[in-house]
């Protein structure tokens, strides 16, 4: 099978079918919840059980069900962030060029990847597709998903507003037949206009046994660092997607270790801290950095809860906010340094 299972997330698959037998599915759906927890394997799973012929779905058995798992069936689409194609006048055959090169790419990695970096999105050529895509009859299903991952990526069109109102017409009124799938792991960067005509869906971060299965497959442990299944558990926090691409993580948890013991020092430590080398080098390793204190964070809450001292747990929980603020910086061109020194001197007040 191509893909890795899909692990966890069990009730709200049971509510999924459910409301799929009673006919009572929106037609546009937004999955929202943290990076790294499965939310476009979970749309694609859903895909996958709306296609499918068995009456116990989805039975991973029939020509819908095969074609859904290799990504190859014509009426599943999938569409994230990608490298801006350069160009002045992009064809909609350009673009599926792309993306059956970019699906095959993540066929071959069994649908494990790293998550985007900054410069990826979702232009407006990938909407013209997707318009044009959703006006054809389904090729060999009975009805048609679109799955758009990383919603939040989606390019404000205001220098076509033709295309953005026709997207948006579609969401709000689906041919029939047609279920369109949205994701974000920052819904509130998501464009009003598009939040405002989906029924959105929260999926949780995974517990820890569910987490233990995902870090033990065959295909996962091939990709993720070579540590131990506690830590990488503990790492991920949730959320195992994290682990995929990423850099060394024993040096991004030393090197958070050395950025909070310098904020813990007070604000000159920390503005020193974060312009010596190791926080700038490569964006990649600065975010997974920055997923370290996140957890090395939680891990200070927890641990000031279990002695009784609720201040210290307090402060940490509070700091927080500050790390997430900084990996919003990071998705896009700031400088590394510079978000660090901003998140330490947040970390120094909180």
């Amino acid at each position: 099978m191509p893909l890795v299972p899909l692990y966890g997330h069990e009730t709200l698959r049971a509510r999924f079918a459910e409301q799929v037998q009673r006919d009572a599915l929106p037609s546009s759906i937004l999955l929202q919840g943290p990076a790294g927890i499965g939310k476009q394997r979970l749309a694609l799973w859903l895909g996958q059980y709306l296609l499918c012929e068995a009456a116990d779905r989805p039975c991973g058995m029939c020509q819908q069900c095969r074609y859904s798992l290799e990504l190859q069936h014509p009426d599943l689409r999938w569409f994230f962030p990608r490298p801006r194609i350069t160009g002045s006048d992009i064809s909609t055959d350009e673009v599926q060029e792309e993306y059956d090169a970019a699906i095959k790419e993540r066929v071959e990695a069994h649908g494990l990847y790293a998550r985007p970096d900054g410069s990826a999105g979702i232009y407006l050529y990938v909407t013209r597709l997707l318009l044009q895509l959703s006006s054809k009859s389904p090729a060999m299903a009975k009805r048609k998903v679109f799955i758009v991952g990383d919603a939040e990526r989606m390019v404000p069109q205001t220098a076509s507003p033709e295309g953005a109102n026709a997207f948006l017409k579609l969401l709000e009124e689906p041919a029939p037949g047609t279920t369109y799938i949205l994701t974000s792991s920052e819904s509130g960067a998501l464009l009003p206009t598009i939040r405002s005509r989906v029924v959105a869906f929260r999926v949780a971060p995974l517990p820890e046994p569910t987490v233990r299965k995902f870090v033990a497959d065959d295909f996962v442990r091939s990709v993720v660092p070579n540590e131990t299944a506690e830590d990488l558990v503990r790492l991920s926090a949730g959320a195992p997607g994290v682990l995929i691409g990423g850099s060394d993580r024993s040096a991004a948890m030393t090197r958070a270790r050395q950025l909070l013991a310098a904020a813990d020092q007070g604000r000159e430590h920390a503005l020193r801290a974060a312009f010596t080398s190791g926080s700038g080098k490569s964006r990649g390793a600065f975010t997974d950095v920055l997923d370290a204190i996140t957890v090395l964070l939680h891990e200070r809450a927890r641990m000031a809860t279990e002695r009784g001292d609720d201040r210290a747990a307090r402060h940490a929980v509070r700091a927080v906010p500050a790390v997430e603020e900084a990996k919003r910086a990071a998705e896009g061109n700031a400088n590394p340094q510079l978000v660090t020194a901003k998140l330490l001197d947040d970390l120094v007040r909180a």
